[in-house]
């Protein structure tokens, strides 16, 4: 199919294009970023805020979060062993030309797991937490994590669009899951999910654990760059 050939040959000349722009210094910064450990303050504090915000509600919000990251990480490789898309360094057209920070990756990439669980939580999240401070934070932080798998040579752009397009649509599944749940089976009304906004103090403070998280990552980054530990 020549306008399947013609969309790969564009995604991977865009690759190439946004992958060759790259310096030590951010190499080191997306490498952290890409990483899921680097991000575990603001999982704490996601559940934090969930059980603060939706009290007895707080464990059904959290078992299906967690129950649709791992699905949506599931699904993502079960649809990497279908379309068996190869990495941009396993890729015969790229493999000698892209920028590769530490290792290839896994042989198939389409779609980003990282990208797809990312967007999974900002998606789920979203209509539950319905707070303007906490919607731009985590897409944001979402699209950060996505591009780190573009910089790093982990996978094409297509590759992350798909994960985007998989997360979002988890997320609102699993969201109408949890208002299906709390319909059909919860006694207590209140806190109403869907209905009761997150506060301001806790979307300010789903901010700041992110934007401390990065301040962190980029100070840790330009210490080691100038005092040449790397």
């Amino acid at each position: 199919m020549q306008w399947l050939q013609n969309i790969l040959e564009f995604d991977r000349n865009l690759f190439l294009s946004l992958n060759g722009r790259y310096t030590d210094w951010w190499d080191t910064a997306m490498l952290l970023f890409t990483r899921k450990e680097t991000w575990l303050p603001l999982y704490l504090i996601l559940i934090a805020v969930v059980i603060r915000n939706y009290r007895n509600k707080a464990w059904v919000i959290l078992l299906l979060m967690v129950l649709g990251v791992v699905v949506s990480d599931q699904v993502s490789g079960l649809i990497k062993e279908l379309t068996m898309r190869l990495r941009p360094g396993h890729d015969p057209l790229t493999q000698q030309l892209a920028h590769i920070v530490l290792r290839k990756g896994g042989l198939y990439g389409f779609v980003s797991s990282h990208a797809a669980n990312s967007f999974f939580v900002f998606a789920f999240t979203a209509p539950l937490f319905r707070n303007r401070a906490s919607f731009f934070t985590l897409l944001g932080w979402a699209l950060i994590v996505s591009w780190s798998r573009i910089y790093t040579g982990a996978h094409f752009p297509l590759d992350v669009v798909g994960g985007w397009l998989l997360g979002i649509l988890l997320g609102w599944l699993f969201f109408r899951i949890l208002t299906f749940v709390e319909t059909h089976f919860f006694v207590a009304r209140f806190p109403q999910i869907g209905k009761t906004k997150l506060s301001r103090t806790n979307g300010a403070l789903v901010f700041l654990t992110t934007l401390t998280v990065m301040a962190t990552v980029l100070l840790a980054v330009y210490i080691l760059h100038k005092y040449q530990y790397l």
